[in-house]
């Protein structure tokens, strides 16, 4: 017997939504196949809800209740861009800026296409046709979320690291939201670094002053490290109000690439950040680390997949959380070992300091080896404040929110100084200290 399953209000408005938009999306002629088999494939999926096991512990189709329409351009000057960023204003670097999902001109750097590096906004390159939706879209499978970002994306920034090239200088991919009408917005990154190239890229997600609680964010980054290349990948999420962020990155490792990850998280309402990494060469090195702070009902999602398909290659996983009031934190983390990938190391830790008793952690590692020598292991712990520690503290004439304070700040900072970066690591240091500063327990 067939049962039939009923769409919800959000899953039946996409599909009309994309009809009223698509022949304004960027690519026009060029891009509308894609865009159209994407919508075909999530008309036929659905959003993901708790039945689907990736997804147990994050249901769309009951926390996204309405589908918003797609943000229009809206005006950002210098000024409102820098108290945007807050601390992150700090992070020095080449800024290519995107508002509500469309590229800023006048907020961005002026890339020189040396050759060396090469920086384009997406929707010129779709425009062009040196982007194409369906090549990056063709390893989507079943993703319902990377099915939406396809067919509604925007733009996105399309970087070009030449074989051999040092970029000192971090490239930042800045995403604001502006403006006081509810809206969603579809943003994807196609970056690639060449053969022994090193690079730092930085994806920001903040918020302008006045801009409207109500907001979806689909953002999607496809990166492709070559033979030796060295990479630094950091994302920030910075937000406030009712926000949905749904993130993939799919990250591609060639031969002896070594891959420094880190993603930071708070702000948002719903927070599903998915995280992919594929081992295409031998000796390989992947530190992937990241920290959340959560509050109130909020709700963060880590998933993170590392496929070691191939042998000799390591692979280090630390995320942090700290949860306050109702608040729920989610690690689900798969390390899959292929037959052929002998010698692989690999290991993971989540951990989650908890403070409310009414705040929920969920820890799931997972371990699939199908190769016999290897060295790979998994870990995860739920913790509150010691009120031992706290006493000391307090012994010492340290007040009880100071001595929280610097409690907290110890346990995330584990993860933090993942970050190599000075400026961002103190942006993100300071950025945690003010979230505890506004947050009761």
């Amino acid at each position: 017997m067939n049962v039939a399953v009923i769409k919800t209000k959000a899953e039946q408005a996409i599909p009309e939504l994309f009809e009223k938009v698509a022949d304004t999306l960027p690519g026009g002629a060029k891009a509308a196949p894609a865009r159209r088999e994407a919508m075909s494939r999530f008309a036929a999926i659905g959003l993901p809800h708790r039945r689907i096991e990736e997804w147990k512990y994050t249901d769309l189709r009951t926390s996204l209740k309405d589908a918003l329409a797609p943000a229009t351009e809206a005006g950002l000057s210098a000024e409102a861009l820098t108290a945007a960023l807050g601390p992150l204003a700090a992070v020095a670097g080449d800024r290519i800026v995107f508002v509500n999902g469309i590229y800023s001109a006048v907020l961005s750097t002026k890339f020189d296409s040396s050759g060396l590096l090469n920086v384009a906004p997406l929707s010129e390159a779709l425009a062009s046709g040196l982007a194409n939706l369906g090549a990056i879209g063709a390893d989507e499978g079943q993703n319902a979320v990377l099915a939406l970002n396809a067919a509604f994306v925007t733009d996105g920034a399309v970087i070009s690291v030449a074989d051999g090239a040092e970029i000192d200088t971090p490239l930042l991919i800045v995403n604001v939201r502006a403006g006081k009408t509810a809206q969603s917005t579809a943003t994807r990154n196609i970056i690639n670094v060449g053969t022994k190239a090193k690079a730092t890229i930085i994806e920001m997600f903040v918020v302008a002053a006045g801009a409207t609680a109500n907001a979806q964010a689909n953002s999607a980054t496809e990166i492709k490290a070559g033979d030796g290349a060295e990479v630094v990948h950091v994302k920030c999420v910075s937000d406030a109000g009712e926000v949905s962020h749904l993130s993939n990155w799919l990250v591609g490792l060639g031969t002896g690439t070594v891959y420094r990850g880190f993603q930071f998280t708070s702000g948002t309402r719903v927070t599903r950040n998915g995280i992919n990494v594929t081992y295409g060469g031998e000796n390989a090195k992947l530190d992937m680390s990241g920290a959340f702070l959560a509050r109130g009902s909020e709700h963060i999602d880590t998933t993170l997949v590392v496929d070691h398909a191939v042998p000799k290659c390591e692979s280090r996983e630390l995320f942090k959380g700290v949860l306050a009031n109702h608040s729920r934190g989610i690690f689900q983390g798969k390390i899959i070992v292929r037959p052929d990938a002998q010698k692989t190391d690999g290991k993971q830790m989540a951990q989650a300091l908890m403070l409310s008793p009414d705040a929920e952690f969920d820890s799931k590692p997972e371990l699939e080896i199908y190769a016999d020598d290897v060295v790979c292991g998994h870990g995860s712990t739920v913790a509150e404040i010691d009120e031992d520690l706290m006493f000391y503290c307090q012994s010492r004439g340290i007040p009880p929110g100071t001595a929280r304070a610097l409690l907290v700040q110890s346990f995330i900072g584990e993860a933090l100084e993942k970050i190599e970066i000075e400026t961002l690591r103190d942006a993100l240091t300071s950025t945690t200290l003010d979230w505890l500063d506004e947050t009761k327990a």
